[in-house]
């Protein structure tokens, strides 16, 4: 029985071991005899065992290995990827968007290179991620809030901007601007040009040796140094609002000269003519740019009647007293609601003039003459008209030769007026007698916010009993401002008496 049991064991080796056994002794003969020549290693077909001997069979099954070591079919594109990456890729040529589905669209939004052409992209495309993309890109330092917080205004208008600034007349395609018409019209509200470049001038031919070097360069013509003409632009933007323009040259270096800076009369009829048919227009201005009273009596002229100008700026010119009082005729024809003419050529009979315009006027908030020379003449005059005047808010008198007489005038108006909230006449010679009068006119006054009277030669004292006054109403408006219905009338507040008790 002993050795019934233990014979099949021993009898009946396993496939494993006797493979085993059989490649030993194969090797075992081959080192004994030399080298033989090789022959292909022979692979058992795969044996599909059965019973408790199973496992030992599993080791021996051929595998698949891919040539790819990071394949896997985790990472297949889905065919929605697939089609938004083709879409993406072909958009220039094949712009699909609109019928995605909304996430779908975001996608393609995303994946957009912002270097498209704007014929694709400006009527297509209102996702402002987009436009943020393409407005970093070009301009690293954006300030959105100067344009409404819309990022796609801010592409088309700073774009525009600068194809106007780098336009040179008579050699710029003008068709290089109407061509983006089409594309920005509906999204352009402000335009603000710094440089207008005038024409390329070629060289002058040799003059002869016989003449004087002594000639007067004023003796020859001068050439013609019209700007890039408006109109047609302008008139193609259905919603511009704001018009800021300098006519002159940016880092023009060694080649300075003062034509570089000449506004000439044919830039100002077509600017004249071409803002006077922006009906849309509610802000122009024309600052640094040399203009003088015919060329501002030529602009104001056309804003006579104007529906919709509120602030005209015409700072930093050459404007003298015509053209104040041609200003001062505009504020009875139009609904203006800030004037500035500072640093110009204003004196007093300007400084009445806009005066008188003033004492009937009901709708300027802001007057603006700082680094005139009206002088007390003018100051007074401006004086007695807001003692009149209801609706004036802030007043900007600044460096204008003033003097102790116009501050008696102002500390009248300061007694009286309810509606000022701002004065500046710093840089005036107002003194010490001059600062006790407005001192005087501020303790009756509740309204005035801000009084700027720095170098105005004025008491120390006198200054800062007139800055705690401005504390006080500047208080009192805060708590108004939090508690409206504290400050109305009984009458107000309680309504109208009921009859019925």
């Amino acid at each position: 029985m002993q050795e019934t049991q233990t014979t099949p064991s021993l009898s009946i080796p396993s496939r494993s071991s006797t493979s085993t056994q059989d490649r030993s002794s194969t090797t075992g003969q081959a080192s004994s005899t030399g080298p033989q020549p090789s022959k292909p290693p022979t692979i058992a077909p795969p044996v599909n065992p059965k019973g408790p001997s199973s496992g030992a069979g599993i080791h021996r099954m051929r595998r698949i290995i891919a040539e790819d070591t990071e394949w896997s079919l985790a990472i297949v594109p889905l065919l929605t990827e697939l089609c938004i990456q083709h879409i993406v890729k072909n958009f220039q040529n094949n712009p699909i968007l609109k019928q995605l589905l909304p996430e779908h669209q975001k996608k393609v939004l995303s994946h957009l290179p912002p270097d498209l052409p704007l014929a694709v992209t400006a009527n297509l495309i209102d996702d402002e991620n987009y436009w943020r993309r393409c407005c970093m890109q070009r301009w690293p330092v954006c300030h959105v809030d100067e344009h409404g917080g819309s990022w796609k205004r801010m592409f088309f208008e700073l774009h525009l901007e600068n194809l106007l600034k780098h336009f040179i007349p008579s050699t710029t395609d003008p068709e290089v601007i109407l061509r983006l018409l089409p594309l920005c019209r509906n999204y352009v509200r402000t335009i603000r040009v710094d440089q207008f470049l005038p024409p390329v001038q070629l060289p002058s031919p040799p003059h002869d040796r016989d003449q004087s070097d002594s000639g007067s360069e004023g003796e020859m013509e001068e050439p013609a140094m019209d700007h890039y003409q408006l109109s047609d632009l302008v008139a193609g933007l259905d919603h511009l609002e704001e018009l800021d323009l300098v006519y002159g040259v940016k880092d023009c270096g060694m080649n300075f000269e003062w034509n570089l800076f000449l506004f000439t009369y044919r830039d100002c009829h077509s600017l004249a003519a071409t803002i006077k048919a922006c009906h849309t227009l509610k802000v122009f201005r024309l600052t640094r740019s040399k203009v003088d009273d015919d060329k501002a009596r030529i602009l104001i002229r056309s804003l006579l009647d104007h529906p919709a100008l509120e602030e005209l700026d015409l700072s930093h010119n050459l404007i003298g007293d015509r053209g104040a009082r041609a200003a001062a005729k505009l504020l009875s024809h139009s609904r203006l609601r800030v004037l500035s003419l500072a640093n110009n050529q204003v004196r007093a009979p300007g400084a009445q003039s806009l005066a008188h315009a003033l004492v009937h006027n009901t709708n300027l908030l802001s007057l603006n003459l700082r680094l005139n020379c009206i002088e007390d003449e003018g100051g007074q005059a401006l004086a007695h008209a807001l003692q009149t005047n209801k609706c004036l808010t802030t007043l900007h008198l600044g460096g204008n030769e003033l003097s102790e007489p116009t501050a008696s005038l102002l500390s009248q108006v300061l007694s009286i007026n309810t509606t000022l909230t701002s004065i500046n006449l710093t840089g005036n010679h107002i003194g010490l007698d001059g600062g006790k009068q407005l001192l005087e006119g501020m303790s009756d006054n509740k309204t005035l916010l801000e009084f700027d009277l720095r170098l105005s030669d004025i008491a120390q004292e006198s200054e800062y009993l007139i800055s705690q006054a401005l504390c006080a109403n500047r208080e009192a408006a805060r708590q108004q401002a939090l508690n409206p219905s504290h400050f109305m009338s009984p009458i107000t507040a309680k309504g109208p008496e009921n009859p019925a008790g």
